[in-house]
């Protein structure tokens, strides 16, 4: 255990960022797994809703520094595919 005063408050304030952060990656997973079986479902609209969500959600996490960029990138490009192949479909 630290003995200096800020080093205790550096502790605290790094436990509740790790918190946080833990808690908006397990968001995002959500959000990006809901495009999923929103896709593999097969209905358009709920897929388009949940894809703009997830991206909107991936972008934040990206810019405050959760997950890196190319991380985001990869997992928008991913979803992306997967729900532009049941839009293309249902046209």
């Amino acid at each position: 255990m630290a003995n200096i005063k800020s080093s205790k408050k550096d502790i605290k304030r790094n436990l509740k960022r790790r918190a946080v952060n833990t808690a908006t990656k397990s968001a995002l997973k959500t959000y990006v797994k809901k495009v999923r079986v929103a896709a593999t479902a097969g209905d358009a609209t709920q897929t388009q809703t949940a894809l703009t969500t997830a991206i909107k959600n991936l972008d934040k996490a990206a810019q405050r520094g959760i997950i890196h960029k190319n991380a985001a990138a990869r997992r928008k490009s991913r979803i992306a595919k997967a729900a532009n192949a049941v839009l293309k479909a249902s046209a």
